[in-house]
């Protein structure tokens, strides 16, 4: 599917993921799996300067690939970037004795249980067992949703 259009990828996501209760667990563990590795990553550091870390390179990988699809789509997952970072920069400052590292992990796990029991409710595989490029193409359809709800088109 390399060379397949937006909508392509959201209408064979969309497949799998028909039940009402699997789509309301993916609104939920979605955001969260993608936060989760944007902070895991974040303890990553690729040099000095903190802001320099693997999270920041997953950033611009994504962006590339979003941006590949759809101008408006990478606005919109730039954003969700952006709230991302914030979140993760405000958990830091909070100077909690829970790591963000283990605290991130720890979602991350209960995220991926949710979205394996949504699957299983659903009675379907995740996309992504079939083409790894759908990790990145679940969260960009949970914003199409939002942009076909905001009348803003998938250019």
């Amino acid at each position: 599917m390399a060379n397949n259009s937006l909508e392509t990828w959201l209408s064979e996501y969309g497949e799998s993921h028909q039940n009402p209760t699997n789509k309301k667990i993916h609104w939920v563990c979605v955001p969260l799996i993608f936060w989760c590795v944007l902070a895991l990553l974040w303890q990553i550091p690729l040099g000095p300067n903190p802001v320099m870390n693997a999270a920041v390179v997953l950033i611009a990988v994504c962006i590339l690939y979003y941006s590949r699809l759809s101008w408006t789509l990478t606005i919109g997952m730039g954003i969700l970037v952006a709230v991302s970072v914030a979140l993760i920069l405000g958990y830091e400052s909070l100077g909690l004795s829970l790591p963000l590292w283990i605290f991130a992990l720890i979602l991350f796990v209960l995220a991926w249980l949710g979205q394996f029991w949504g699957h299983r409710i659903e009675g379907k595989k995740p996309s992504f067992f079939k083409d790894i490029q759908f990790l990145l193409i679940g969260p960009a359809w949970l914003l199409s949703f939002v942009y076909q709800r905001l009348g803003i088109p998938l250019k």
